[in-house]
C-alpha cells in the first residue's frame, strides 16, 4: 500500500493536475476568505467554509478523476491486479494519496484566517479586554474538522467514479453530479410537504449535518455519517476491483 501510496502522489506533481488542485483551491479559498469575512467587515468565517463546500463541486472531481480512469487508459490497470498488493491496499493507497493532497491543500489555506487574527490584536488594543473581538477558533477548528471529513466522503465518491470508466472527463462530470446532488438536496425540502420524507432529506442532507461544526459543536453523528459515507464507496470499488481481478 505505501509503494502505491507514494507512486500516486508523487504522480500529482510529474503531472499538471497537482499544481493545478493547489492553485485553484487556494485562489478560491483567498478569494472566498476575502469576500466571506474582510470585504463584509466580519469575524465570522462560518459562511466562508459553507461557500467553501460548494468549491468542492470542481476541486474534488478534479482531485479524483485519474485514480482509476488513468490507469485504464494507459493500461496499467492489469499491473496494478497482478501485483503483489491486496485489492483493499491498492484502493486505499491511492484513497489516502488523494487525502493527503486535499488535507495538505487545506491546512495551507488556513494562511487565510491571518488577517483576521492580525485585525483583532489591533481592535483588542482599543477596547476593554473583556469584550470579546476576533474569529473564534473553536468555530474555526470545528469548521476545519467537518470539511475534512466531508472531503473524505466526496474523495472516496469519486474514487469510485473513477474504478468505473477509463474516460477521466466523464468520471469528473459524473463526481460533479453526485456531489451538487448531495450539497443541494436539501433545496428540495422546500417543495415538499410530507413531514416523512423531508426528515429522511435532511437527514441525509450534508449541508444540513455541517451546521453544528459551524458553530464549533462536534456533532458526532454527522461524523459517523461522513465516516460511513467514506466507508462504504470505498467498499463499493473494492467489490469493482474484487469482481476485475477474479471476472
Amino acid at each position: 500500500m505505501l509503494a502505491i501510496y507514494k507512486k500516486e502522489l508523487r504522480s500529482y506533481f510529474t503531472t499538471a493536475i497537482g499544481y493545478v488542485y493547489v492553485g485553484v483551491f487556494l485562489a478560491a479559498s483567498a478569494l472566498l476568505a476575502c469576500y466571506s469575512t474582510l470585504m463584509q467587515g466580519t469575524y465570522d468565517t462560518s459562511n466562508y467554509f459553507v461557500y467553501l463546500l460548494f468549491s468542492f463541486i470542481i476541486l474534488i472531481p478534479l482531485l479524483t478523476m485519474k485514480l482509476f480512469s488513468e490507469e485504464k487508459k494507459l493500461r496499467t490497470e492489469q499491473l496494478l491486479l497482478t501485483a503483489p498488493v491486496s485489492i483493499t491496499g491498492m484502493i486505499l493507497g491511492k484513497y489516502f494519496a488523494a487525502m493527503t493532497m486535499f488535507v495538505g491543500t487545506l491546512l495551507v489555506s488556513t494562511i487565510n484566517f491571518f488577517p483576521l487574527y492580525a485585525y483583532m490584536r489591533a481592535e483588542t488594543a482599543n477596547v476593554e479586554s473583556y469584550i470579546p473581538v476576533g474569529p473564534s477558533t473553536s468555530r474555526i477548528v470545528g469548521c476545519l474538522i467537518g470539511i475534512i471529513l466531508i472531503g473524505a466522503a466526496f474523495v472516496a465518491i469519486g474514487l469510485f467514479i473513477s474504478s468505473l470508466t477509463e474516460n477521466q472527463l466523464a468520471a469528473a462530470v459524473i463526481t460533479v453530479s453526485v456531489i451538487v446532488v448531495m450539497l443541494l438536496l436539501n433545496l428540495v425540502n422546500e417543495f415538499i410537504s410530507v413531514y416523512a420524507i423531508r426528515a429522511v432529506i435532511d437527514w441525509v442532507c450534508v449541508i444540513s449535518r455541517f451546521t453544528n461544526f459551524t458553530y464549533g459543536i462536534l456533532d458526532f453523528s454527522a461524523m459517523v455519517y461522513y465516516l460511513s459515507l467514506a466507508a462504504v464507496f470505498i467498499l463499493l470499488t473494492n467489490r469493482v476491483y474484487e469482481k476485475r481481478r477474479w471476472g
